[in-house]
Order: structure tokens, then C-alpha cells, then sequence
């Protein structure tokens, strides 16, 4: 899949639009070891102040990734689609106590995530019953350094600042396992700056295939400020994805967000119509 190189920035507002087709810089490179014939996927990123910022990348990745937005369960076309997961379960506003693995999606969207922490939960940065990301880390900060792309609910993990994402054909409850052609996903407050061999950037994606081999990997573009929104994304020309490994932030949410921690937290996951593996 061959995509235009496109670059905006503006740098009042720490705002970065790309879509290209090779590694960018040092932060987004391939495997080491890659065959001659290695294809690199198409890369979506950007980042900015508002959901504007980023709102064009998205979009341009949906359409990368193909129409329609599956909805739960098999897809009548399993060849072709996405799937999109974000957090908000039709506006509610409440806290899921965390957990690992985490399965409400395994059946629906095929998707399951988990943690080496205590678990993941889904929360609105503040307000709820049970008073949001603010209440959940008995940080008050949290209720206004993270803002959302898609109302009301973020998704963290709890204990750590890893998530893996597996993937499995919808409608089997984790009976066929599957793989993917593209994984995005927006996250809020990437502070620390990303890009040329910057080793204090704080938020990576790591892609593996089903034999356990990374595929690519990239940090994920930052803007200075609380509330930002960043997006990555890639996609390959086929389902190569098996697992997917985020870290979000340079530690695990609890501390203060300042100089020495980033405290990242994400919003809605994109990914490619889940292929059984053979």
C-alpha cells in the first residue's frame, strides 16, 4: 500500500499531522532482520491541543483500514471492514473496576487486552458514581490533564503502563485467534517529545506477528500541555498483526503529571476486520 507523504505543523500549538508510507525518522522503524521483499506499512500519526487536531488522521486511517464499521459480532463480510472500540458504552459515565484479562470485547469485536498491573478499567476523567480517573488514582489532577476524543470514558491500565491487545475472529469468544492488517489508537497528555532518536520519549507501540516476531514499532507523537489528543496508526497490505504491546507513558497513572512523569492515558482503538489465522 503505497500512501503520499503528507506533513502539517504548527508549532504554537504543538500540533503534528503525518501520513507516510516509510518509518518516520528514527521513532518508527520495521523489524531489524526484514526480507528483501518487506513491504513497511503505511504510518497514521498526529497531535495537537484539541480533537480537531487530530479528527483529519483519524479519519484518513478508517478509510485506510476500509468501510463499514463492524458492529458486534461476526461480520457478514469477515474480509473486509474494521472494528472501533471506545470506551464509552453508550455515554455511561462509570467506573469499571480494573481487571486482566479484559474481555468485554472478546466476543463483540474480537478484540482482548491486558496488563501486568492489577488490571484495566474504563473511566471519564471525572464525574460519575464513582468520580472518574481523579477517584480511581486518588489523584485530583487526573479530573483536568486528560481530555477525550470520543465521549465519556478513557481506558487504562492500573498498576503498570503496559496493555497488550490479542486478537480473535468476532463471534468466537476467544475460540479462533486471528490477526489484523492495521492497529491505531488515540491517547491523551504524550508530553514527552517524540521523534529524532529521542530515547525520553514516553509512549511506544510495538506490532508483532503470530510467530511472535516484531513488526514495526514507533512512539507515539507528543504536544506540550494538558489535555492534548495524539493518534497512531498503521497499516499493513495484508493481516500480519497478532498482538500489539502499548506502553502509555513513562510510568504507570498514580504521580502527578510533570517533568519526570508523563502520565498518558488512551482513548479508542481502531484495528482491521480480525482474519482467522489458518
Amino acid at each position: 500500500m503505497k500512501k503520499p507523504i503528507l506533513l502539517t505543523a504548527v508549532a504554537a500549538f504543538g500540533l503534528l499531522s503525518v501520513m507516510v508510507s516509510v518509518p518516520v525518522c528514527q521513532a518508527a522503524h520495521a523489524q531489524g532482520n526484514t526480507p528483501k521483499d518487506f513491504v513497511p506499512p503505511a504510518v497514521f500519526q498526529a497531535a495537537g491541543p484539541t480533537k480537531e487536531s487530530i479528527q483529519s488522521t483519524v479519519d484518513e486511517y478508517r478509510a485506510a483500514l476500509g468501510e463499514p464499521n463492524n458492529p458486534n459480532g461476526p461480520s457478514p463480510d469477515p474480509h473486509i471492514g474494521r472494528r472501533e472500540i471506545n470506551w464509552d458504552g453508550g455515554g455511561a459515565d462509570t467506573t469499571d473496576n480494573p481487571t486482566t484479562p479484559f474481555n468485554v470485547f472478546l466476543d463483540t469485536r474480537g478484540g482482548q487486552f491486558t496488563t501486568p498491573g492489577t488490571g484495566l478499567s474504563q473511566a471519564p476523567p471525572s464525574g460519575g458514581p464513582q468520580g472518574g480517573l481523579e477517584v480511581l488514582f486518588n489523584n485530583p489532577t487526573y479530573g483536568t490533564i486528560f481530555s477525550t476524543f470520543s465521549l465519556k470514558r478513557l481506558f487504562t491500565p492500573v498498576g503498570s503502563n503496559i496493555t497488550e491487545a490479542v486478537f480473535f475472529l468476532p463471534g468466537t469468544n476467544g475460540g479462533v485467534p486471528a490477526t489484523v492488517s492495521g492497529f491505531g489508537a488515540v491517547f491523551t497528555d504524550v508530553d514527552r517529545p517524540d521523534g529524532s532518536g529521542n530515547r525520553r520519549a514516553s509512549t511506544l507501540i510495538k506490532y508483532f506477528g503470530a510467530n511472535g516476531k516484531l513488526l514495526f514499532r514507533s512512539f507515539v507523537p507528543s504536544s506540550p500541555g494538558d489535555g492534548s489528543l495524539s493518534f497512531f496508526g498503521i497499516v499493513f497490505d495484508d493481516a500480519r498483526i497478532a498482538r500489539v504491546r502499548i506502553t502509555s507513558g513513562n510510568v504507570a497513572p498514580g504521580p502527578d503529571d510533570d517533568r519526570k512523569h508523563d502520565i498518558v492515558v488512551m482513548d479508542d482503538f481502531i484495528y482491521g476486520e480480525p482474519q482467522a489465522l489458518p
